[in-house]
């Protein structure tokens, strides 16, 4: 069967040849034409702020009326993906609380689906994502609330991970949202987030602690209290890297912290500690030339550690394992010559824990013509496509 729609192909194919120069200017477009290609043009266009004003009725309709007209959890899982890709615009994802869909996002982040919950978490997560406006609008929202709500307490360990990550976004270069999570006993839920069976949660988290030890010092203190020390030296030999970096790099903040302080670590942390690290020179002392290359970061985090507990060198840089062959040299920079960044380029990865899709997926529109205008409910489920 034909394919239908405005022929593309041919459209593209004149275009290009009368705009490479080799033909003459072209006619006047008859008014017939001219209809035809304005409106070739207005099918493939999408009025996102329209678009993001009928998600925001969907999300302001309550629960079980969506679900009286068939409206799957799944549906709204669909809706929430397309508004992502709506607010990776700064301007859309400021525009969306002018437009009223700010506050009932947020209340999906206490939706009966677990799936929503973290959705929604996710969603926020990309509108806060470096924009001081956002992450302003948010908090004057209470939205930080709910978030702190899930990350400690949601059944469901995916709508726990993106609570934190969308608190991690929200919080970043942002005092005064750093200041509301340490009142919240924050530090006392991450210590607690690092004990989860989650090794996907445990990253997440070791990651916050990393960032807010390094911007706040004084913080050191708050942590140590909390006995962090104790459960960074058990992660420190955990059996994934990541965990043991994150958990080195925490540990390391502590100490830069403490050297400076007259009371320092006990004597029992010290040594043990120093067995820690003896034994993480001994792996990645007899690591292959492959694992040695991943675990880079780790050989220089337990030497520096190392040196500055100690005030010496580790016995990884007598044998050459601190820096391997090569690794002092910049690589050759070669894409930047042909690449623009991509929007919000340097961010954080929002999504790190979720593979791209090879297939785009197309969220079902969930408003429609409806029954007869009598009844004034909203139309049912329509078809859709989802991704592989």
């Amino acid at each position: 069967m034909a394919k239908e729609g405005p022929n593309w192909d041919g459209l593209l194919k004149w275009s290009l040849s009368h705009s490479d120069g080799t033909n003459p200017p072209p006619r006047n477009l008859s008014e017939e034409d001219r209809k035809w290609f304005m409106e070739a043009m207005q099918c493939q266009t999408v009025d996102v702020v329209k678009r993001m004003k009928e998600i925001t009725l969907v999300m302001q309709t309550p629960e079980q009326v969506l679900e009286s007209q068939g409206v799957t959890s799944q549906d709204i899982e669909d809706m929430l993906d397309e508004l992502q890709e709506h607010v990776e615009s700064i301007d859309m994802a400021n525009d969306l609380h002018s437009i009223g869909g700010l506050v009932p996002l947020l209340g999906y982040l206490k939706n009966s689906h677990a799936n929503i919950r973290a959705k929604a978490a996710e969603v926020v997560s990309t509108i806060v994502q470096n924009n001081p406006k956002s992450q302003q609008l948010v908090m004057e929202a209470n939205g930080l609330e709910p978030l702190l709500s899930n990350f400690t307490s949601d059944p469901d360990v995916t709508a726990r991970t993106k609570a934190l990550g969308a608190i991690s976004s929200l919080i970043r270069h942002n005092k005064p949202a750093i200041a509301a999570f340490r009142l919240a006993n924050g530090y006392a839920a991450l210590r607690d987030a690092l004990s989860s069976e989650s090794v996907r949660f445990q990253r997440k988290s070791l990651n916050l602690i990393h960032y807010l030890l390094h911007e706040n010092r004084s913080d050191c203190n708050v942590v140590t209290e909390l006995g962090f020390p104790r459960v960074l030296m058990h992660l420190a030999s955990s059996e994934d890297g990541e965990v043991r970096e994150g958990a080195l790099r925490g540990l390391l903040e502590l100490a830069k912290y403490r050297s400076g302080q007259v009371n320092g670590s006990s004597i029992e942390e010290n040594e043990k500690l120093k067995q820690i690290l003896e034994d993480r020179i001994k792996g990645i002392s007899t690591m292959s030339p492959e694992d040695l290359g991943a675990a880079k970061e780790e050989r220089q985090l337990v030497d520096s550690l190392w040196n500055t507990c100690y005030n010496e060198p580790s016995s990884l840089r007598e044998k050459g394992l601190v820096i391997l062959p090569g690794e002092d040299a910049l690589p050759p920079d070669v894409a930047s010559k042909h690449f623009e960044p991509p929007l919000r380029a340097w961010a954080p990865n929002r999504n790190e824990d979720t593979k791209p899709s090879s297939e785009k997926k197309q969220a079902p529109l969930l408003l429609g013509p409806g029954p007869p205008s009598s009844s004034g409910s909203i139309a049912g489920e329509e078809n859709r496509h989802t991704s592989a």
